[in-house]
């Protein structure tokens, strides 16, 4: 009886043992939870306060260039590091249709970039801030890297076969390493090798650019891919130009009662009603001179047609006189006879209708 009432205090106590330590782990785990829950809330906010959201890759970013980011973009919004899992979390309970669009993007280490400006204007924020940096072995070469002449600091050894290798010509003076000339030791787009990452370290040289990139932007609910946010200004400037340009003209062509085109529509109408006039014959002051112009082309036109049709005839105009063929065949006399024929009815035709446009 002892045994089995020894063995129930027994498993009490453990009983009493376990719930402590559940009640332990819970206030343990609550506060995480508390915190997690006040995270989504934060996200929500942001989400329904700002137009803009800007996931940006931090992977391979150090944290100097981070902290410039994140001065160089507070004012324009709001910028934070967040658990990929609760962003997501909190676009799901707020609904939003690109939740699932935006689910591929959130992988790695990220900041969200909440924030007023239109997509691309904030793209262009984040592309403007970065730092150089020391090339690491197999990275490409962003542009030509050069190597300056003068003094290299490096004491003649080991490293005068580095620079054989790279061909570049140096010689020991004052107890360096001298580059006699500037030369170039990579193309743009060329892998930088290990022996030439610890050159140009060793030199000083930095190389690499190092930026934070735009993953995804979400911009008034239109979910926009890192690789379209990249815009060539002056190519859109150019656009946008030659699409202004277009749309002036057809404004003006189609007589559009707008501020900006009206003395164009007026002056283009009073050239037209001038042309229109003259042709017409219509004699008033301002279309006097053009109308004896166009007479006057037309009388040398008409007289040069009939001394073309009757040789004999001669108004002083020259023609133009036919270029020299060589001797036709019989069918070919012919066959230029019967052409020559219909031109002389032709032109009779056109006589009377010259001399009746002389006259108007």
């Amino acid at each position: 009886m002892k045994w089995k009432t020894r063995a129930a205090l027994d498993r009490l106590l453990r009983y009493l043992q376990a719930q402590e330590q559940v009640k332990l782990a819970e206030k343990r785990v609550r506060p995480a939870i508390q915190r997690k829950a006040q995270i989504v809330e934060e996200i929500k906010e942001n989400l329904r306060k700002y137009p803009t959201l800007v996931i940006i890759d931090l992977e391979g970013v150090r944290n100097q260039t981070y902290k410039a980011l994140r001065r160089a973009l507070s004012r324009y919004g709001v910028i934070k590091v967040y658990k990929n899992s609760l962003v997501l979390r909190a676009m799901k309970e707020l609904g939003l249709p690109y939740a699932d669009d935006v689910a591929k993007y959130l992988t790695g280490t990220n900041a969200f970039f909440f924030t007023d400006l239109n997509a691309f204007e904030a793209a262009m924020l984040i592309e403007k801030v970065g730092f150089l940096r020391y090339a690491k072995p197999g990275e490409i070469a962003p542009a030509d890297i050069y190597l300056p002449e003068g003094p290299t600091g490096i004491p003649p050894g080991p490293m005068l076969s580095v620079f054989g290798k790279l061909r570049v010509k140096t010689m020991v003076r004052e107890g360096v390493i001298w580059i006699q000339k500037e030369t170039r030791v990579a193309k743009a787009g060329e892998e930088i090798g290990p022996e030439l990452s610890s050159l140009l370290r060793k030199l000083g040289i930095k190389t690499i650019v190092e930026k934070a990139r735009p993953k995804v932007a979400i911009d008034e609910g239109l979910v926009i891919p890192g690789e379209k946010l990249k815009l060539n200004i002056d190519e859109f400037r150019d656009e946008l130009m030659r699409a202004a340009a277009i749309a002036k003209e057809l404004s003006i062509e189609t007589a559009l009662p707008l501020p900006d085109v009206m003395p164009d529509i007026i002056k283009r109408a009073h050239i037209r009603a001038l042309a229109l006039a003259a042709e017409a014959g219509y004699v008033v002051p301002e279309t006097a001179e053009d109308v004896l112009k166009l007479a006057h082309i037309k009388a040398l036109s008409l007289a040069a047609a009939l001394q073309a049709a009757e040789p004999g005839l001669d108004f002083g105009v020259a023609a133009a006189a036919p270029a020299p063929a060589a001797a036709p065949k019989k069918e070919e006399e012919e066959k230029e006879e019967e052409e020559e024929e219909e031109k002389k009815e032709v032109s009779e035709e056109e006589l009377g209708t010259g001399l009746e446009g002389l006259f108007f």
